[in-house]
């Protein structure tokens, strides 16, 4: 892991649409169904939108059912950072970046074999890169 990218709400509104600004930064959510990863069933990496950083293979990729780009599991445990979310009244596991803190989306224990993890992660919050 290189260094931490440390960037002012400012800048990081200058590099962010509206939506991944709210969802990366604001620890926001994307609708199911309706984001540019759920489906993608091409090979590749899927990095870290705001610095990059690689956090999911495509070959970790399954259909969860749940309308979100489901993995069973990262591609290093040192790329993410899981943090205690107790929000919306219930208790959660949130992703985070380890190298910017970007909110990735949230894990669950409930993904198939040989993990039985479910990251279930905000396309927006992501970008892919093809193999």
């Amino acid at each position: 892991m290189v260094d931490n990218v440390i960037k002012s709400e400012e800048e990081w509104k200058k590099e962010l649409t509206p939506e991944e600004y709210r969802i990366a930064r604001q620890a926001g959510t994307e609708r199911a169904f309706a984001n540019a990863y759920w489906d993608n069933h091409d090979k590749g990496t899927y990095n870290c939108k705001c610095c990059g950083t690689a956090l999911f293979a495509s070959d970790t990729k399954f259909e969860s059912g749940t309308g979100w780009p489901s993995f069973f599991d990262a591609v290093s445990k040192d790329n993410v950072k899981l943090v205690s979310d107790n929000s919306l009244m219930m208790e959660r596991i949130e992703v985070r970046c380890a190298r910017c803190d970007a909110h990735l989306g949230h894990l669950f224990d409930d993904g198939p074999k040989p993990t039985g993890q479910r990251y279930c992660m905000n396309s927006a919050s992501m970008q892919f890169k093809k193999q």
